[in-house]
Formats: structure tokens, C-alpha cells, sequence
């Protein structure tokens, strides 16, 4: 299955996703060593974004959040592209734009459904395209 997408940050990157419906704030809820989700109010408390395709509506909190996605990078603890289903938030964006890692937004709503923890996903943000590669 091939999905349209919006390019925020280009290049290419294969994964597997971990979903979730609710914000993140990069700052406080994940251990930039490890790339844990750390706060237990989290619906992924305990799990590692560290080389997934992470798939999430936006970014909360502040702009230091993006200096967290790139000491993740550093730690080899970040996702390996991102897909944000509600708002490229600049949070997000800017993590991503100095860490090298893919981003893309999805442009269709009806998209967002098709997207579940474990979907092995291929993100091409260069030309606008997620493949959904195997379902779990």
C-alpha cells in the first residue's frame, strides 16, 4: 500500500513503526540514551523508538526538545524517520532537519487509520511516499 505524504525533512529510511495517538514531549518523556519512553502516563511507557519508524500526531513542550532528538541521534537512540499525523510541529522539524532523519506529515487524514505499532514502513520524505512493506 503507497501513501501520500508531505516532505518536512528528505531522505529515505525502512522500519519498523511504533504508533501512538498522543504527543510527545521529547524533552521530558524519553531517555536520549536508550530512546525509552520514560513518562508513565505514556501510552508507550517502556518502549524504545531507538531505530523504529516513530508515528505520532505532534510534538509538545519546549524547542530543547529538538536538541533531544539529536543527542538520541548522537546515542544512536533515535527513530530512524518520523511521521507525524496531525501538525509538522517546529519541534520535530528542527530535531529532525539537524539529526538527518527523515520527516514526513501525512496529507490525507483516512491515511492515519492505516498506521499500527510493528507495520514494517518504508519512508521516501524526497518524494512524498510511505510503503506500507508487511504488515506485522
Amino acid at each position: 500500500m503507497r501513501i501520500k505524504c508531505q516532505k518536512i525533512v528528505g531522505g529515505h529510511a525502512i522500519g519498523d513503526a511504533i504508533v501512538t495517538r498522543q504527543p510527545i514531549n521529547f524533552l521530558t518523556m524519553i531517555d536520549s540514551a536508550t530512546g525509552k519512553i520514560s513518562y508513565q502516563n505514556h501510552e508507550l511507557f517502556g518502549k524504545s523508538v531507538k531505530g523504529s519508524v516513530l508515528v505520532f500526531p505532534k510534538a509538545v513542550g519546549s524547542s530543547v526538545g529538538a536538541y533531544r532528538i539529536y543527542a538520541m541521534k548522537a546515542a544512536s537512540a533515535a527513530p530512524v524517520a518520523v511521521v507525524c499525523t496531525e501538525q509538522a510541529d517546529i519541534i520535530t522539524a528542527s530535531g529532525c532537519a539537524i539529526s538527518n532523519i527523515p520527516m514526513v506529515k501525512i496529507a490525507n487524514a483516512f491515511a492515519q487509520v492505516s498506521f499500527e505499532s510493528g507495520l514494517r514502513l518504508s519512508i521516501d520524505a524526497t518524494n512524498e511516499e510511505i510503503v506500507i512493506m508487511r504488515n506485522k
